[in-house]
């Protein structure tokens, strides 16, 4: 049995439900194309990975999306209830090391997910830190329910709550390389994900005025 796993984490593409504060700027249109293409860059960077993948949807599995691949909807309340149910049965079912990343990260590559699971070799937790103060990937080599308990989700200080609190339990992590993920207008425009693809713009510019 392979030992690795990768958990992705996918939000159902519906029009008003994604990228909200994007929204604001380009309309709920705008933010459906973009996410769209999101996702799209997170089935290419887990197309060819060598660790087996487990793909979980925000409220139903969409069978066009990682076909052939392990498939199921995400439970819980909220974000850090929903992430520890899915490495829990990663754990129970017998992996040893399990990254899991979300699906909105425009520069996301194999390479960093790779590099997630080779530092878990060595460390506990491995965290990709995201320019707003949370992370685009977590991975754990042993389960620590403390990462998902009682965290600040959605604030700029998620991440620096979190290492604090495993610095004072001694439990050993290690960071990636920091990644911007896609909130607002301005990290949309100024991405190379966006100027490098002509159609998204033609889409967005009219919807952006």
């Amino acid at each position: 049995m392979n030992k690795e796993l990768v958990i992705v984490f996918v939000k159902n593409i519906k029009l008003g439900k994604v990228k909200t504060r994007l929204a604001k700027t380009i309309g709920n249109q705008g933010a459906f194309d973009v996410y769209a293409e999101l996702v799209k860059v997170t089935e290419e960077a887990t197309r060819h990975l060598e660790a087996d993948k487990r793909i979980y949807f925000s409220d139903a599995v969409i069978d066009t999306k990682w076909q052939n691949q392990y498939k199921a909807v995400q439970k819980g309340i909220d974000l850090g209830e929903r992430m520890k149910h899915a490495f829990k049965k990663g754990f129970d079912d017998g992996y040893e090391r399990i990254t899991l990343i979300g699906s909105d990260l425009p520069d996301i590559t194999a390479q960093h997910i790779n590099k997630g699971l080779k530092a878990l070799k060595h460390n506990d937790v491995v965290f990709g830190p995201a320019e707003d103060g949370g992370y685009y990937l977590i991975g754990l080599s042993k389960m620590i329910d403390m990462v998902f308990d009682n965290k600040p989700w959605s604030e700029d200080s998620l991440l620096e709550v979190t290492l604090a609190e495993l610095k004072s339990n001694k439990i050993e992590y290690t960071t990636l390389e920091t990644l911007n993920d896609i909130d607002t207008f301005e990290d949309l425009v100024t991405s190379e994900f966006y100027k490098s693809n002509l159609e998204l713009q033609e889409k967005i510019k009219p919807l952006s005025l």
